[in-house]
């Protein structure tokens, strides 16, 4: 239950905190006065949309603070488990949501800060708001499905979900299907392609790295002569006279006065020995790299023409060999699967054929208790408006198959979508002798008013949701009409809290609990205040509600007459 609503600077809502309690509340109050910012301060903090020009003047931003007191097993509680918050059922459920002056917002649930979307999955399980604009809902026939498929409840629920997975198995093979046929015709167009560029890269036997090894072999072959004459005269040089002879010899004369002054030739000695054993070695180095030196005319010439193939091939399929490899590969690939198109085809045909069979199958079980459901449907709601003044009311849950086609038709299979192969509409047929039609060309605002307090009576305890707002549902209604959607939200708030924004007495009178929204100017800013009535008050706010501007003995004579007879009908 929703126990307590904190609201500050919100639209001309300065800041006000307003406790609720068990049962059926009513908010009244002169038109203009702020009644529906209560409303929409709690579709903010249950995740309705924010809007920046709700926030007050002058203000920075909106805060909104709703206090729920929730029973161990709701389904609150496992949704937010399930978004990875940490609640406790012992403990109240405190929700909070910040609006600034840009538009943005954010929310927290018992502390954590959470995004809208999980904002809004856990707001679903605790508040229903119903406005005038709802009407448009029972209207639109895309909707009576949802609301009958509520109705049947789990066994339906389960088999739904059943059917739904293989929907959508069937959905992914039907859509694979048809890629694969619409574009077979332009791929075949590219086999032949395919085929002649796998074979001009099979051809040419790429090797990784090959390219960089050629280029290397095609420097050295291209400079050969230069490279032999430089060996060659380096190594004259060194092996001469003036080389390691002459080394040799300088190592003999140090090696012969070492021994007269040690300390100072010997370091200079190793030096000498050890450039020497050095130079001797990479003089052999040079003569065997001068006698490896060939000059191959036609190992380059053919160097030159397997480069140009490497490049040639580069400039078509990829900058490198590895890009050109990986482009073979894949095109490899292609052609397999197109060589093999016609096998595919007949697979994903099959498949489809067979996913179809089976999740129609689940279709005609769906259809099945959707029948039974829509007959039990109908009665209730016939009940229900019984109750609701529309006594010999006709109110009917047609299932048709989707789009209308006639399935008695041999050459007709039945058109499936997420939901089955169902459509529902609702008929309604307000006075005895007329016919069935859709509520969209027969009801009236007062009648869809009351068709949709039936629906809720009968789905309040379906969906466990603990707080019901209806926002001047009783618009269009009046006399014993309006009586009688007051008596129905009465009754409905013994399973769960129920508010009611209204301008009738009679509706009002039936509260539990009465709250007035009153607005004021104070220095020159206007401000709304809530206000918890006392019975004195309550008796003066029904008679200004019956009086307009003059309230009187009479009209408070009256007020007080209507308060004592909503207890006795209560009590009844």
């Amino acid at each position: 239950m929703l126990r307590e609503l904190s609201i500050r600077n919100l639209a001309v809502i300065e800041d006000v905190t307003v406790s609720f309690h068990d049962g059926f509340h009513v908010l009244t109050g002169e038109t203009g006065a702020g009644k529906s910012i209560l409303i929409d301060a709690l579709s903010l903090v249950v995740g309705g949309r924010g809007q920046a020009e709700l926030v007050r003047h002058g203000c920075d931003r909106s805060e909104i603070e709703a206090v729920f007191d929730m029973p161990f097993n709701h389904p609150v509680w496992e949704v937010l488990a399930r978004n990875g918050l940490t609640a406790s059922s012992e403990e109240l459920l405190v929700i909070r949501r910040e609006l600034n002056a840009q538009g943005k917002s954010v929310s927290r649930i018992n502390g954590q800060t959470v995004n809208l979307s999980m904002l809004r999955e856990a707001g679903e399980c605790l508040v229903n708001i119903h406005g005038q604009h709802e009407h448009q809902s029972l209207l639109r026939s895309d909707k009576h499905l949802d609301w009958l498929d509520a109705y049947a409840g789990e066994p339906l629920g389960e088999r739904k979900k059943a059917y739904a997975s293989l929907y959508k198995q069937y959905e992914s093979a039907k859509s694979a299907l048809r890629e694969l046929e619409e574009t077979s015709k332009r791929q075949l167009q590219m086999l032949d392609l395919y085929r002649f560029q796998l074979e001009e890269i099979a051809t040419a036997q790429l090797q990784r790295g090959e390219d960089e090894s050629l280029a290397e072999e095609k420097r050295k072959l291209t400079y050969a002569e230069r490279l032999r004459g430089n060996a060659a005269e380096a190594y004259e040089l060194l092996y001469g006279p003036q080389g390691l002879d002459a080394i040799g010899k300088a190592v003999s004369k140090l090696e012969d006065i070492c021994s007269f002054d040690k300390a100072a030739i010997a370091p200079m000695l190793e030096q000498l020995q050890s450039a020497f054993y050095q130079a001797e070695d990479a003089v052999f180095s040079l003569r065997d790299y001068r006698d490896n030196i060939e000059s191959d005319p036609e190992r380059l010439a053919w160097i030159d023409d397997r480069l140009n193939t490497i490049h040639h091939l580069k400039r078509k399929y990829g900058e490198s060999i590895e890009e050109i490899l990986v482009y073979y590969n894949k095109i490899k690939t292609e052609c397999e699967w197109l060589e093999n198109r016609d096998e595919r085809l007949q697979q994903l045909r099959e498949e489809e054929q067979r996913l179809y069979k089976e999740a129609l199958v689940l279709a005609y079980e769906l259809t099945a208790l959707r029948k039974h459901a829509s007959s039990r449907l109908s009665s209730a709601v016939e009940a229900e408006l019984q109750q609701l003044q529309m006594g010999g009311t006709m109110f009917r849950v047609v299932i048709g198959p989707i789009g209308g086609e006639q399935l008695e038709q041999e050459d007709v299979e039945p058109k499936l979508s997420i939901n089955g192969m169902d459509e529902a509409v609702f008929l309604l047929a307000p006075n005895p002798g007329e016919p069935l039609k859709p509520l969209a060309k027969i009801a009236s605002g007062g009648e869809m008013s009351r068709i949709m307090l039936a629906l809720k009576s009968i789905f309040a305890a379906i969906d466990q949701i603990p707080v019901l707002i209806f926002d001047e549902v009783d618009t269009g209604v009046s006399g014993r009409a309006a009586q009688s959607i007051a008596e129905k939200m009465s009754l409905l708030s013994n399973g769960c809290q129920v508010f009611s924004i209204t301008h009738l007495p009679q509706v009002a009178c039936m509260a539990d609990h009465h709250y007035e929204i009153h607005k004021s100017v104070i220095e020159s800013r206007t401000r709304t205040s809530v206000t918890e009535l006392s019975l004195t008050g309550r008796i003066e706010e029904l008679a200004r509600m019956l009086g307009g501007v003059e309230v009187t003995e009479k009209t408070r004579h009256h007020a007080q007459e209507m308060l004592d007879l909503a207890v006795q009908r209560k009590g009844a």
